[in-house]
């Protein structure tokens, strides 16, 4: 009798444990970095665990907006992550001001998803070291649609690392 009450017990924690994991992975939603640019902007996201960062792809950031309200109404998206260019003495980029606005245009239009920011400096030449390293041909690490999905991918890596 008393192993029978303890195969039981056993079974239900094993049921109420999977059933704790199912929970975990669809409420989970992914995390979308930003690579902002005047003419492209670079994207990247993290699976639904929020625990690998992959380029999803660069679009022009004249259609980035509409990108964005297309893929959250497919996707779940728990934060956006966006870079935050700063020069070597710590002082803002003269990009950031541009950056600024779109962040006005992205709250405005998407209000239900947070926004933080990640120091983006050298993401462009890590990604384009990532390329030369991963053995890219030189006509295609002259690709800069690439460097920028790589570079969206660098920022949201570093955000996953600091959180």
């Amino acid at each position: 009798m008393i192993n029978l009450v303890k195969l039981i017990y056993f079974k239900t924690l094993l049921f109420l444990r999977s059933v704790f994991y199912c929970v975990i992975f669809v409420v989970m939603g992914r995390i979308l970095a930003i690579d902002y640019g005047t003419k492209r902007t670079g994207l990247a996201v993290t699976d639904e665990m929020q625990i690998i960062a992959s380029g999803l792809t660069t679009v022009e950031t004249k259609t980035l907006i509409p990108f964005l309200k297309n893929y959250i109404s497919t996707e779940k998206v728990d934060k956006i992550v966006v870079g935050l260019p700063k020069q070597m003495d710590n002082t803002a980029s003269e990009s950031e001001v541009y950056i600024q606005k779109f962040l006005v245009q992205l709250t405005k239009a998407i209000p239900q998803i947070p926004v933080d920011r990640v120091d983006e400096r050298f993401t462009s030449k890590m990604a384009f070291q990532t390329m030369i390293d991963s053995g890219l041909k030189k006509k295609q690490r002259q690709n800069k649609a690439l460097v920028d999905e790589i570079s969206a991918t660098l920022i949201l890596q570093s955000y996953l690392s600091s959180i």
